[in-house]
């Protein structure tokens, strides 16, 4: 089943690019509902690249939710008339815990500009979890709804914070 925001953000779109790069973002788009801890050494890089990453999460910083796999790559498409999108995607999943009744994982964030210096920002994200499929996807709307609040909050300052 599939979960999708499609907003505007209020930002170019080369900042709210190097926000989905962000795990400083990805974590406040995520919590205070699912913090993320890193499980690498070191601790969560300044800007994530094509790569993997391991986290923990948990529901309100208390029940635990198990572990996840980030697995970044990235992708540009070539827009009819001009223009490009371009697109992070994180095939990695659910490792352990809870989480991993989900099967199946793809999010997408998609970029672009809107012709006038704000971003088109596409956020799907695929999931699969057999029987329990309609039930996870009640979840993640959920965490899809608040995410969007998050994103949209954040994205004005974000020019600002990943000026080059």
């Amino acid at each position: 089943m599939r979960v999708t925001l499609r907003l505007l953000l209020d930002c170019p779109p080369d900042a709210a690019w190097e926000a989905v790069h962000s795990p400083a973002v990805f974590r406040a788009v995520s919590g205070p509902l699912t913090p993320a801890a890193s499980l690498e050494p070191g601790g969560f890089p300044e800007r994530w690249a094509d790569e993997q990453h391991r986290v923990r999460l948990s529901m309100l910083g208390v029940l635990p939710m198990g572990s996840q796999l980030i697995r970044l790559s990235d992708e540009t498409v070539a827009l009819r008339g001009g223009g490009v999108e371009r697109i992070v995607h994180d095939t990695g999943g659910p490792l352990s815990g809870g989480m991993r009744v989900v099967r199946r994982w793809h999010h997408r964030m998609a970029v672009r500009d809107d012709g006038r210096g704000r971003t088109r920002f596409h956020d799907t994200l695929d999931v699969g979890a057999g029987l329990l499929t309609p039930v996870a996807w009640i979840g993640f709307w959920v965490f899809w709804q608040l995410r969007a609040r998050q994103l949209t909050r954040l994205a004005p300052g974000w020019a600002r914070q990943f000026a080059a």
